[in-house]
């Protein structure tokens, strides 16, 4: 890969996007009930889509992501995020509107706790995405390849995704009610095949499950305008159908929504059989974790501060993806760009190695102080622009010593002083002092990869 972001073979890789300008919506969320003003604001690289809710003081961004899924078990019959003060619910519409978009990178300023129901679809999030523009940008915009099966499933329902060239969708709809026994949607999802046969299906419901959902506090929002409501006898009520088989498309709209989650559109075959959002984010999770194993445990460059002489703990978590209770370096005090850096880790007793670490007399154990620096040696070695999307595989340590307790109290001074990099090697020479005594001395080596995700 070229910086300029084109192949060995010359073909053009996909660039990242966002919106072009700021666009404002308004509108009523379909379970709460509650009117909302939304903004939609472009947002940098590697940003993702990010949620803010500006009804709560001093509240921060809320990703949309694997890590900030919140349990389906207790948000029913919808897909919902948070980061344990705040929560923004009912997001699978504007997911799938997003992914059709191709929108990688948005801040979406909320004043509510749900995101409007418009129609009930992701078309009018769409309509509104192409008539503000889209921005190219600096990243890359790779997929997620599936390289193994990978499924879960309860009861009668399941999903699966197989390695496929494309991003591909086959859906099984089976409920006990005439209106939708066995429909079946199957295609490769495409912008063009999903806006035009996927984004305006509706949400949907059957009518003898109304009044249940109104007791539960659901569905406060919901007519007969934004919802799709059926009886038994499939007869919809005071509606249209968009499509003869709206339920299957809107189910499989639902799926697109919650896998985008995933930050990255996903190149594979999902099969999927009556799944719904709890069944959706088990898979989501699933391939998350597939995906990780895959990586092993290297450091990914996906930000840098290559002019930055110090970093504070704000600009060590853009560049390191670890964090609490395993982000390790708490501030580095000084960088020279391929040559060395200095770092502290502020030891508490509340480090929770403490709990089983020699409890009685809590001592830092030499792992965790190895992991220090090899987290530093990380932020060394990859903070510079050309090497973005690469990896730092901790592979070999060697000249190990222990030279003296670290307790609660004291103040790592880490310190990295590059030895040798190559093209695909790097060699550091590595201390962690207490009080200007050594600690830990060692000498540690890394494999520097190109990042290319795959399942």
């Amino acid at each position: 890969m070229t910086q300029n972001g084109d192949s060995a073979l010359g073909e053009a890789i996909p660039r990242q996007q966002t919106i072009r300008k700021p666009v404002r919506v308004e509108g009523v969320g379909l379970h709460t009930g509650q009117r909302v003003q939304v903004e939609f604001k472009p947002a940098p690289p590697d940003s993702g889509i990010m949620f803010l809710r500006t009804d709560l003081a001093g509240s921060k961004p809320v990703s949309a992501s694997v890590s900030t899924i919140l349990d389906p078990s207790r948000r029913a019959r919808r897909t919902s995020v948070g980061n344990g003060a705040v929560e923004v619910h009912t997001i699978e519409h504007f997911m799938a509107g997003c992914f059709g978009a191709g929108i990688d990178n948005l801040l979406v300023e909320i004043s509510g706790e749900e995101v409007p129901g418009l129609d009930g679809s992701a078309y009018p999030f769409l309509e509104i995405f192409k008539r503000t523009g889209f921005q190219e940008q600096a990243g890359s915009r790779r997929p997620i390849q599936v390289r193994e099966a990978v499924w879960v499933e309860e009861g009668a329902s399941a999903i699966a995704v197989f390695p496929a060239e494309t991003f591909r969708v086959s859906y099984t709809l089976s409920y006990p009610v005439a209106g939708l026994s066995a429909q079946f949607f199957a295609a490769e999802v495409t912008p063009a095949t999903f806006e035009k046969e996927l984004a305006p299906s509706r949400t949907f419901c059957l009518a003898q499950e109304v009044e249940q959902l109104r007791k539960v506090g659901l569905g406060k929002g919901a007519n007969y305008e934004n919802t799709v409501v059926v009886e038994t006898n499939g007869r919809v009520l005071n509606n249209n159908l968009r499509f003869p088989d709206e339920f299957v498309r809107h189910k499989v709209l639902d799926l697109i929504g919650d896998l985008y989650l995933l930050g990255r559109p996903l190149q594979g075959h999902v099969m999927a059989i009556r799944s719904g959002h709890a069944l959706n984010l088990r898979l989501v999770q699933r391939l998350r974790q597939s995906l990780e194993r895959g990586q092993g445990s290297g450091i990914k460059a996906l930000h840098v501060e290559p002019e930055a002489t110090s970093l504070d703990i704000h600009a060590i978590e853009r560049i390191l993806p670890h964090r609490y209770p395993f982000l390790l370096v708490d501030r580095v005090l000084e960088m020279v760009p391929d040559k060395r850096a200095v770092g502290i880790k502020n030891v508490t007793i509340n480090e929770p190695f403490f709990m089983g670490h020699f409890p009685k007399r809590p001592v830092m154990p030499g792992v965790m102080m190895i992991e220090a620096l090899a987290q530093l040696s990380g932020i060394l070695l990859l903070n510079k622009p050309d090497n973005i999307g690469k990896y730092a595989y901790f592979v070999a340590m060697d000249n190990v010593k222990f030279r003296r307790t670290v307790l609660p109290g004291d103040t790592l001074t880490l310190e990295a002083e590059v030895l040798r990099i190559r093209s695909k090697t790097g060699q550091m020479r590595t201390r962690a002092y207490v009080e200007g005594k050594i600690a830990v001395e060692a000498d540690l080596m890394f494999a520097l990869l190109e990042g290319d995700d795959k399942l």
